[in-house]
């Protein structure tokens, strides 16, 4: 087995290392800030103290986790040219994202759930999305998808591999497993498995919730009323977007079948995404 694997990241981009750097750094630097700054405003402002603005926080601090298990190294990668990264060090990296990746998950769902709790049952709205219903909620979110995903790291990174130059800018399971040797299906399977049950089930939910909201506000008298809650939920939806369509298509498209358009894929729900969830805020400050 493989002490060690080589992450070729963007090495086919020689010239343009310096460039990427430049521009991943801004970007993660945007992520922390923007992030940051709202995870400060919805604690301090006495206006935000909402089950809304509280998901948002829990969402902001997410989005700082998420980013910060992958690109921090890509940016080492990138100035020092050193792309190789442990096994062990590989493994943490894997189970962090998977784990953080079903946290979004499930924040997102929790997040559509609040949204129609307060379009569709607004009487009932400081009822049910009290203090304590949020918090477990959000704690949830965060504990659900430990213990599969650390058993679903420990079967990808134990696979004998045949190769170690991984051709992806971070340790993720479909790049991983074109390197296992011999014939890997049941662990392609096991995967697909656990993305429909963590990844496909909380969007599922999500149409489902959006759905009887947008029932709910075409029934609306005023047209003004219209637009003003869908611009509530407009923000959420694009971050919907992103997150789930780049990650259906890199972990539902056949191994066979990938040939590096997953790297790209992987930057929108790793890095586009979060950059996204200060405008939420924006879009919900205006609107409420």
């Amino acid at each position: 087995m493989h002490l060690e694997f080589i992450l070729l990241g963007f090495s086919d981009l020689p010239h343009l290392q310096g460039f990427l750097f430049g521009i991943f750094l801004i970007i993660y630097m945007t992520i922390l800030i923007g992030n940051g700054l709202i995870i400060v405003i919805t604690k301090v402002a006495p206006t935000l103290q909402t089950p809304m603005y509280f998901f948002l926080g829990n969402f902001s601090f997410l989005e700082i986790c998420y980013t910060s298990v992958t690109l921090p190294r890509m940016l080492t990668h990138l100035w020092t040219q050193n792309r190789a990264i442990s096994l062990i060090a590989c493994a943490i990296q894997l189970s962090l994202f998977l784990i953080l990746g079903v946290t979004e998950s499930f924040l997102l769902a929790v997040m559509a759930y609040d949204r129609y709790v307060a379009i569709c049952k607004p009487l009932y709205y400081p009822l049910i999305m009290n203090h304590k219903v949020c918090v477990q909620l959000v704690i949830v979110s965060w504990m659900t998808g430990i213990p599969i995903q650390l058993i679903q790291t420990y079967k990808v990174i134990s696979l004998p591999f045949c190769f170690n130059e991984l051709n992806h800018v971070f340790c993720d399971v479909p790049p991983l497993l074109k390197l296992a040797c011999g014939n890997t299906s049941v662990q392609e399977f096991s995967v697909y498995a656990v993305a429909v049950l963590f990844g496909l089930v909380p969007f599922l939910i999500i149409v489902r919730f959006y759905f009887k909201i947008i029932t709910t506000i075409l029934k609306l008298p005023l047209v003004t009323g219209r637009q003003k809650a869908f611009s509530t939920c407009s923000s959420h939806l694009i971050v919907v977007s992103l997150f789930y369509g780049s990650g259906i298509i890199t972990y539902f498209t056949p191994k066979s079948s990938q040939s590096g358009i997953e790297k790209v894929l992987s930057l929108f729900y790793t890095i586009v995404t979060p950059m996204f969830n200060p405008m939420i805020y924006k879009n919900h400050e205006q609107n409420i």
